[in-house]
C-alpha cells in the first residue's frame, strides 16, 4: 500500500524542516473532519477534461479497481481513531472514485454499515457519494436512502452542454441517462437524498442557460468548478497576462441572474462563500478564503494522498508516501502538502500577500498555482478572472447593503 517518496524537487512548497520549525514555534494541526474513500478507482464515461485519467498524473492504471474489505475496514478504524483522538463529534465521509457506483450495491452497503459501527454512535456520520448518475436508479437510490447516503451528481447542464464533454468510450453521450436519473433523485420519495449538483464550467456555454438548464433539476445546492489548469498548461480559453477575464465575465453573468432573483432559487457553494467572506463571516467550505484544509483522500489501496486535483501539476503531486496500514491521519497531517494548506496566509507566496484580495480568494485553489520551478508558491493561473469576480461582487453588496470587507 506504499508509495514511494517524492523527488526531492518536486517536493510541494514547503519542506518537511518547515513543518518540523512550524510546530517547534508552536503550530498545532486543525484535525480532519472530512474524509473521501475512493472505492472505485475507474469510471464508465471518457470526459476529456478529467483530472483522474486525463492529466499528467497517470497512477489510476496501477491502483486496484475496488477497494478491499480489509482497506475498507481499516479506513473506518483510522477514521475513527482520528475522530475520537481530536473528540469531535461530526464528520464527512463521500464515497468517490472514478465513479463509486461501479463498486455495486453489495460494496456500498456494506461500506456504510461498517463507517458507522466503526464510529459509533456518538458521532454523526454524514455520508454521501459523487456520481456522474450514469448508473443511478431507483433501487440504488433505495439504497442509499437505507444507509443514510446523500448523493451528489456531477452534470454539465443542458444536452449540448453535458454531451461535448461527459461521453462514454463509446462517444455516446450521457445526457438523457442522467437526466432520469436527476428526475428520480429531485422528485418524490428521495428527495432528501439529493446533496446538489456539481458543473464545470465551459466558456463555450452560455452561463445564463447553463444555470437555468442545472436549476430545472431543483437543485438544493450547485457549484461552479473552473477546469483545472496551472502555468504551464493553462485552462481553455485563458492565456494568463492578456488582460481578459474570460471566467470571471461568465461567472458573472450566473450571478447576476442568480442574485436578481426575486427569491431564492438554490444555493451556490462558489458565490455564497464569497459574498460570506466579503461580508465578514465565514464561508461554509474552504474553497475560498484563508480557513485550514481539512480532509483527505484515501485510495483504493489504502494509501493517503492529498487533494486528487494536484495530479493535474505532475505524476505523484498528489500522493505522500503513507498508507492506513501504517499511518494515522495524525501522520498525514504533517505532511509537507497538507500541511501548507493549514497555514492560511502564512503559505502564501510575496504576490499573493500583497494583494489586499488574498484573504478572499485565500490564494486560489492549490493546483492552479502550480509553476515547474517553483511548485505551488505562486498566484493562482485565475488570479486575473478571481480579482475581477470579487471585486465586481464587492461593488454590487457594497451598493446593497453598505460596507464590505
Amino acid at each position: 500500500m506504499s508509495r514511494p517518496p517524492l523527488r526531492q524537487a518536486e517536493l510541494p512548497w514547503p519542506t518537511a524542516a518547515d513543518v518540523t520549525a512550524r510546530e517547534a514555534a508552536g503550530w498545532v494541526p486543525s484535525p480532519l473532519h472530512s474524509f473521501v474513500l475512493k472505492i472505485h478507482s475507474r469510471c464508465d464515461l471518457a470526459c476529456d477534461y478529467c483530472y483522474m485519467y486525463r492529466s499528467h498524473d497517470q497512477s489510476w492504471r496501477t491502483q486496484p479497481r475496488t477497494m478491499t474489505d480489509g482497506t475498507v475496514d481499516l479506513a473506518g478504524t483510522r477514521i475513527a481513531e482520528h475522530l475520537t483522538a481530536h473528540g469531535l463529534r461530526e464528520a464527512g465521509v463521500v464515497l468517490h472514485g472514478g465513479e463509486p457506483l461501479l463498486a455495486g450495491d453489495t460494496t456500498l452497503a456494506r461500506t456504510a454499515r461498517v463507517l458507522r459501527a466503526a464510529v459509533g454512535d456518538g458521532i454523526r456520520l454524514n455520508l454521501s457519494l459523487q456520481t456522474n448518475g450514469v448508473r443511478l436508479t431507483e433501487r440504488r437510490l433505495d439504497l442509499c436512502a437505507e444507509h443514510g447516503i446523500r448523493v451528489g451528481v456531477s452534470v454539465d447542464g443542458g444536452r449540448a452542454a453535458q454531451d461535448r464533454h461527459r461521453k462514454g468510450a463509446d462517444g455516446r453521450g450521457s445526457h438523457t441517462r442522467v437526466r432520469e436519473a436527476l428526475r428520480l433523485l429531485s422528485e418524490g420519495p428521495y428527495r432528501h437524498l439529493f446533496a446538489g449538483l456539481l458543473c464545470t464550467v465551459d466558456l463555450r456555454n452560455d452561463p445564463v442557460r447553463v444555470y437555468q438548464d442545472l436549476l430545472a433539476h431543483r437543485p438544493p445546492s450547485l457549484d461552479f468548478l473552473l477546469p483545472l489548469g496551472n502555468w504551464h498548461t493553462p485552462p481553455p480559453g485563458l492565456t494568463p497576462g492578456d488582460g481578459r477575464t474570460p471566467y470571471a465575465d461568465w461567472l458573472w453573468a450566473v450571478f447576476e441572474r442568480w442574485y436578481g432573483a426575486p427569491v431564492s432559487e438554490t444555493r451556490i457553494r462558489l458565490l455564497d462563500d464569497l459574498m460570506a467572506l466579503l461580508l465578514g463571516a465565514t464561508p461554509a467550505t474552504e474553497a475560498l478564503g484563508l480557513r485550514p484544509v481539512r480532509y483527505a483522500v484515501v485510495e483504493t489501496d489504502g494509501a493517503l494522498a492529498q487533494d486528487d486535483t494536484l495530479r493535474t501539476a505532475y505524476a505523484g503531486a498528489a500522493a505522500t508516501g503513507l498508507d492506513l496500514r501504517r499511518h494515522s491521519f495524525d501522520t498525514l497531517l504533517r505532511h509537507p502538502g497538507v500541511a501548507a494548506r493549514q497555514w492560511g496566509a502564512d503559505a502564501l507566496c510575496a504576490d499573493c500577500l500583497a494583494c489586499p484580495l488574498h484573504q478572499v480568494c485565500g490564494g486560489g485553489h492549490y493546483a492552479n498555482r502550480y509553476r515547474r520551478d517553483t511548485g505551488f508558491a505562486n498566484r493562482s493561473v485565475y488570479c486575473a478572472d478571481l480579482t475581477a469576480l470579487i471585486t465586481r461582487v464587492r461593488g454590487r453588496l457594497a451598493a446593497d447593503v453598505g460596507a464590505v470587507a
